[in-house]
């Protein structure tokens, strides 16, 4: 009975050794980004960098790509973003091999000599793209985006409304994550540069796996 009682307890302490382990072990799922766990497939696509180059899915291979939709003339979400994205570049690359790519909504304005003098003021490693819009509308719509016209475009200072979400593409060029911004009332929709980092260890991780 003594020796029954033994193997019983002895099972059981191994099968608890087992459970914690594996809990302890297993990676932790991103807290804050929307993550999935079977990358999405980024479809065909060709944009024009402020180089002057063309930017294929070719260009989204071999590295983690940031991802954000955004204009030069925007008043408030993108110049802050690219600002908080800036500000953590050198954390993101130490995680991993990064780009960070600003995709224009405003291809009438936004032209490649105006996106090369606007994006180089946050940060001359970082890359803004354009297309016309029978390009941009399936890019945006592929990546889970949204971007709209909000006022007639024969105005001066017309607005375009947009996503303030960052999407996170892995070296494969398939979508890993999407990072959304806190919203508060009475404040700028915007990125928490911690999370956002957090996170990013968190996806790449998994990954690895």
């Amino acid at each position: 009975m003594n020796k029954l009682l033994y193997v019983i307890v002895a099972i059981v302490s191994v099968a608890c050794g087992v459970f914690i382990y594996s809990a302890m072990s297993k990676p932790e799922l991103p807290k804050t980004a929307l993550y999935y766990q079977a990358p999405r497939v980024v479809e065909p696509f060709t944009l024009t960098a402020h180089t002057g180059e063309a930017f294929t899915n070719k260009d989204l291979e071999g590295k983690w790509s940031w991802v954000f939709f955004g204009y030069t003339s925007c008043p408030d979400v993108c110049p802050t973003t690219l600002q908080k994205l800036n500000f953590v570049y050198d954390e993101l690359k130490v995680v991993a091999d990064t780009q960070v790519l600003l995709v224009s909504v405003d291809p009438m304005r936004d032209k490649v000599e105006k996106l090369s003098q606007y994006i180089a003021y946050f940060n001359s490693e970082f890359l803004a793209l354009r297309a016309d819009h029978g390009v941009l509308f399936p890019f945006a719509r592929n990546l889970g985006l949204m971007y709209a016209i909000a006022d007639d475009p024969e105005q001066e200072n017309y607005l375009v409304d947009h996503s303030a979400s960052i999407v996170l593409i892995n070296p494969n060029g398939k979508i890993a994550a999407i990072f959304k911004p806190q919203e508060v009332l009475g404040q700028i929709p915007s990125i928490n540069e911690e999370d956002l980092v957090a996170d990013f260890k968190r996806v790449v991780t998994l990954a690895d796996l």
